[in-house]
């Protein structure tokens, strides 16, 4: 099992390396919200791969991939029933553009968190994607550096987790 090991909110561990980073704004929390801009802390399984095919090329993977269109986006409102999905837009309820004018979401993985069962309000769209240009915390996501994103898409394998501890010192099970 590959295991990405979250070190503090500004450090992973990747492979045996220290990889530089950033959480959620507030920091971790064992209780996950819609909006509350925290990383959420268990083990969460690594899923997919998305990517814009207009600015990079396929990834080299094992894990499923899927090319990023222009009319994707991600519900992030917890009164549509396809809350914390991939849906296609114009849609009529809240929902974040995967398609973005910045490199944020060029690549990102998808993650198991609230997935397994789907709960209303307990968090959508909890990615490992890139981090922006300022390297600022995320709304709860986990983001890295290209290369190190690139390299963590490519080397994981299909029981690759991502592992976030409470005070990172006590782990929690997903």
């Amino acid at each position: 099992m590959n295991i990405l090991l979250q070190i503090n909110n500004q450090q992973v561990s990747w492979q045996n390396k220290t990889l530089p980073c950033r959480v959620g704004r507030n920091g971790f929390s064992t209780d996950k919200k819609e909006g509350d801009w925290c990383t959420p802390i268990g083990s969460w399984k690594l899923l997919k791969v998305y990517y814009r095919p207009d600015k990079i090329s396929a990834p080299k993977t094992i894990l499923p991939v899927i090319e990023i269109t222009p009319d994707m986006g991600w519900s992030d409102d917890p009164f549509d029933p396809l809350y914390n999905t991939c849906v296609t837009a114009p849609c009529a309820f809240s929902h974040e553009k995967l398609w973005r004018d910045d490199n944020v979401y060029d690549l990102l993985i998808t993650t198991s968190h609230n997935t397994y069962p789907i709960i209303p309000k307990c968090g959508s769209a909890v990615f490992i994607h890139q981090i922006n240009e300022s390297m600022t915390p995320t709304a709860g996501c986990l983001a890295l550096k290209f290369e190190d994103l690139l390299d963590l898409v490519e080397t994981a394998t299909l029981d690759a987790y991502w592992v976030v501890g409470d005070d990172l010192g006590y782990v929690h099970s997903a």
